[in-house]
């Protein structure tokens, strides 16, 4: 992308329409690491990739945040609004739960999130918010998976990928949906497969590269990582053993 006349300022429309400050925000959540996620009818899953910190003492960026019990997000794009975000979430459930003594729903949360992205889009004074969230929850109208954009949009999908390369994610979905079951373990490693479409050749997932995190029905939002993933991964190269040696028959 390159400046032009009109995104010198987010409320600048330009003679096609456009909003190019938020076109560049938009842009910001597909630099970003991938993120995917995807659900049955009782469990939803997220997984996250994170990159190669910049100096081998420094630590990789967490992008998966807790919410509630019921409900937590994966982010691509800037991890810092990603934060703010999830304050701001968090600050809802709160209220709600102190409120009406009950779970937010997750629908009204993620129109909570959407809306205050809208917002943000008509403010001359501030900028857009440079991340993407997917929103995993289950409450008691079922699973919900949600991606919300910079733009404001709302989408409540069965699965989906956001961030760098996650086009090759999104097809592994649509080529294999059908065929997955309704178990978290075997969901996880659906989630990994798809992860790893988008790495590049010479990366393998790792305990450390990547992060998983489940909800669904009696279970609560819980977020592996570092050894706790390891047995996933090791799942994930079993699965991927079988299918070489199938091809080789």
């Amino acid at each position: 992308m390159f400046r032009n006349q009109y995104d010198t300022d987010i409320t600048t429309w330009s003679p096609q329409g456009r909003l190019h400050q938020v076109e560049y925000a938009m842009e910001a959540v597909q630099q970003g690491s991938a993120a995917v996620g995807v659900k049955t009818q009782d469990y939803v899953v997220l997984a996250t990739l994170k990159r190669a910190p910049h100096a081998e003492l420094s630590s990789y960026q967490k992008k998966l945040f807790k919410i509630d019990d019921h409900v937590g997000i994966a982010i691509a794009g800037l991890a810092a609004d990603g934060r703010v975000l999830s304050k701001y979430m968090r600050n809802e459930c709160m209220s709600h739960q102190y409120v009406y003594d009950t779970f937010m729903p997750v629908q009204r949360l993620a129109n909570k999130i959407a809306d205050k992205s809208q917002k943000s889009t008509q403010n001359s004074s501030g900028r857009p918010f440079g991340v993407g969230l997917l929103i995993a929850g289950y409450d008691e109208t079922g699973t919900h998976l949600y991606q919300t954009c910079p733009s404001g949009n709302l989408y409540s999908y069965k699965a989906i990928a956001i961030g760098a390369r996650s086009q090759s994610a999104k097809t592994y979905f649509e080529k294999n949906y059908a065929t997955f079951t309704n178990n978290a373990q075997e969901l996880i490693v659906h989630a990994l497969k798809a992860l790893k479409g988008t790495t590049g050749d010479n990366v393998e997932l790792t305990t450390k590269n990547c992060s998983v995190a489940v909800v669904g029905k009696d279970f609560k939002f819980t977020i592996y990582e570092d050894d706790a993933i390891e047995n996933y991964l090791n799942l994930l190269d079993t699965s991927s053993k079988k299918v070489e040696d199938q091809m080789v028959d």
